[in-house]
């Protein structure tokens, strides 16, 4: 007996098609799909969450300085001229930083494996590259998703059925975080 449902694909598409149902999951809270491919992605996703909730607390914060550049009123980096040269002003600034334990590092890995990087595109300025932002998905993980589950002992997600859809009767469900 088969330890995982094939869906209808070759392993390579199968992983992309998991991998990317269990981002959007995850990103958004809630998605629509087959009822064997939301089984498939609850196991998924149940296993990082359960991962981001045992590794949430193990990091400590550590201060640092940085080099920062320096800005103007419009937001462009301020230059002045060295040696007939223009060369970029930086000041240092003390930032703290969360510097994680080497067991939560190993589990920010094993959640980059499967998640596919996203980005953020606000809805004002949709189809520009300018205000678009990279959304860190274990930092989400860690921060937003893991403490509303501290409590709990498994069943992060929940299905809910929908319907067959119109084109070919596939049963449909809303898969969503509880």
């Amino acid at each position: 007996m088969a330890k995982y449902r094939k869906l209808s694909r070759t392993s390579s598409q199968r992983k992309a098609l998991l991998r990317n149902q269990v981002t959007a999951l995850l990103l958004h809270g809630r998605i629509i799909t087959t009822e064997a491919k939301a089984k498939e992605v609850r196991k998924i996703a149940e296993g990082l969450i359960a991962l981001a909730v045992k590794e949430k607390d193990n990091y400590e914060t550590v201060t640092v300085t940085a080099k920062v550049p320096r800005k103007d009123k419009d937001g462009k980096r301020v230059k002045e001229v060295v040696n007939g040269k223009k060369v970029t002003v930086f000041d240092e600034v003390e930032k703290t930083i969360k510097k994680d334990q080497p067991s939560r590092l190993h589990a920010r890995r094993q959640m980059l494996k499967v998640l596919y990087p996203v980005k953020d595109v606000p809805e004002k300025a949709a189809g520009r590259k300018r205000n678009t932002k990279q959304v860190d998905m274990p930092a989400k993980l860690f921060d937003e998703i893991a403490p509303k589950y501290v409590n709990r002992n498994g069943g992060y997600t929940r299905i809910v059925k929908i319907g067959q859809r119109k084109g070919d009767a596939a049963m449909e469900v809303v898969l969503e975080l509880v």
